[in-house]
């Protein structure tokens, strides 16, 4: 006798966790302020606004300098027009927040551990109730 096709199991879409995108974006914002002194949305949408120019000091011969501007906040295209400039603010910017940034990512993993266990029962409710008799593959 001839065997039989195992019925392959079926499995529920997978869906899109809400919190999970919250949380995700709040490391990002994290990461992108402490690094590059501007919001997710700064970083990925900003102009490049770096240069460098000579200043020469009147006194004493004549002395030059190079001055560079508009590090304070970096974007992705200064990273990749002027990345020794970019690259060089964004390892002064991490010596200067790391304990900032540490602390800011342990205070929101634990709040968003506390905050998922004491509302599970009315998560649980919303993605019952709402979210899932409209089928848009979206939880809580």
């Amino acid at each position: 006798m001839a065997r039989r096709k195992k019925s392959r199991r079926r499995r529920s879409p997978k869906k899109i966790g809400l919190l999970n995108i919250a949380e995700s974006y709040t490391y990002l914002a994290i990461m992108t302020t402490g690094l590059m002194g501007a919001n997710p949305y700064e970083f990925f949408t900003g102009k490049s606004d770096i240069s460098s120019k000579s200043v020469y000091g009147g006194e004493f011969g004549g002395v030059s300098s190079m001055v560079t501007t508009g590090t304070d906040t970096l974007s992705l295209s200064e990273l990749f027009k002027h990345p020794d400039i970019a690259f060089g603010q964004v390892q002064s910017n991490f010596m200067g927040n790391w304990q900032n940034m540490v602390v800011a990512s342990l205070v929101t993993s634990v709040g968003f551990g506390i905050g998922r266990k004491m509302l599970r029962k009315p998560i649980n409710n919303v993605n019952r109730n709402l979210l899932s008799p409209l089928g848009i593959g979206v939880k809580l």
